[in-house]
């Protein structure tokens, strides 16, 4: 049978691997603290000679401060302060707020397949009916932020081309181009986190936390124009809501 060694007279009981990786993590709190969103920090290398200590010491420091969204890891370019959040308001009146940033899309599925008994269901249709899928990736300033599955009945947008799902409006583009105008939506948010395929488009780490979005879009008639489901980075996008209370509010 074996036991644990007991600390020495006067000794520390904390191990001392342990007390390295924690003033490395206060130093990187220290630098999280004074920098800007968006600041790299030195190469792993250069941390472990300026604090003395191993570069595994600095990894482990630096894979928890990850894991809390304080610290992010970009491929090929190294670990910065996470950026500041996208902000999108959520409304409840006619008009949705425009979300922060420049946003562009990189459409990589597009194709008009009959819809099967369920995603006719969805959508309101007869199984069968031509539906256009969508499948792109949502950049803001440069940066791959969302995955949008888009499913819409292919005969409202004869015409549409992948390249017109990469820039502008896409509500603008359905009223200018199409006449359709739409009016209201149902959109429910819950957390998930990303697999392999999620990770690699978005070019952040697999398990990584993700909002998945799923939106039913009506126009003016009454029908359905769009259904989307979409991930939404965790680190880089977060939705705020206004609340409105009366005298009967809990």
């Amino acid at each position: 049978m074996t036991s644990e060694a007991s600390p020495q007279a006067g000794g520390s009981t904390e191990r001392p691997p342990t007390v390295k990786r924690d003033r490395v993590r206060r130093h990187l709190l220290n630098v999280i603290e004074n920098a800007g969103p968006g600041t790299g920090l030195a190469s792993e290398r250069e941390l472990a000679a300026e604090l003395g200590v191993s570069r595994p010491t600095v990894r482990a420091a630096i894979d928890e401060l990850t894991r809390t969204g304080l610290l992010v890891r970009q491929r090929g370019r190294g670990t910065f302060t996470s950026p500041q959040k996208v902000t999108q308001e959520l409304a409840t009146g006619l008009a949705v707020p425009p979300a922060e940033g420049h946003w562009t899309s990189r459409v990589v599925a597009f194709a008009v397949s009959p819809a099967p008994r369920s995603l006719a269901g969805e959508l309101e249709l007869e199984p069968g009916t031509p539906v256009l899928r969508v499948t792109r990736v949502r950049h803001v300033d440069d940066e791959p932020i969302a995955i949008e599955h888009l499913a819409l009945p292919a005969p409202l947008v004869p015409g549409l081309r992948p390249a017109d799902l990469e820039t502008g409006n896409f509500y603008r583009l359905l009223r200018e181009r199409f006449g359709i105008t739409v009016q209201d939506a149902v959109q429910t948010i819950e957390p998930a986190v990303t697999d392999p395929g999620q990770a690699e488009l978005l070019e952040i780490a697999v398990y990584a936390p993700i909002l998945h979005i799923e939106r039913l879009t009506r126009d003016t008639t009454g029908r359905i124009v769009e259904l989307t489901r979409s991930v939404y980075r965790g680190d880089r996008y977060r939705i705020t809501s206004k609340l409105r209370f009366d005298a009967e509010s809990g």
